[in-house]
């Protein structure tokens, strides 16, 4: 089993910066690809990001590409998504997720690992 942790979701202004962290236990070496994924009130699920546990490669979702950036700390097993030039349109709860052995990094049914989620909001 794996157990992931969301946190540094929060209250910013439009054009400012928020970092979120996800902090993985258990069985992590299993996990191959960590993603984040968003929510907002009355929508459905979206995609932001990925990126491969080993190699480090990382997948943007076109609405974030160039704003948003997700890397990881191997030492304290943890993902971050640093999002810059944040939109009110980012408003939402942000996941992060992981996946044992799918191969579709941006469809959330392959993730077998979901954390809480943390709670950000743009103000404009």
């Amino acid at each position: 089993q794996v157990q992931l942790a969301e946190s540094g979701g929060g209250l910013v202004q439009a054009g400012g910066s928020l970092r979120l962290s996800c902090a993985a236990s258990g069985r992590t070496f299993s996990i191959y690809y960590m993603g984040w994924f968003r929510q907002a009130p009355g929508k459905e699920r979206e995609f932001v990001g990925a990126i491969t546990t080993r190699g480090g490669s990382t997948y943007y979702a076109d609405s974030v590409k160039g704003r948003f950036t997700i890397s990881r700390d191997y030492a304290k097993n943890t993902v971050y998504l640093q999002m810059n030039s944040l939109k009110s349109e980012d408003t939402a709860v942000y996941y992060c997720a992981g996946i044992i052995g799918g191969q579709y990094y941006n469809r959330d049914y392959e993730y077998d690992y979901w954390g809480q989620g943390t709670q950000v909001t743009v103000s404009s």
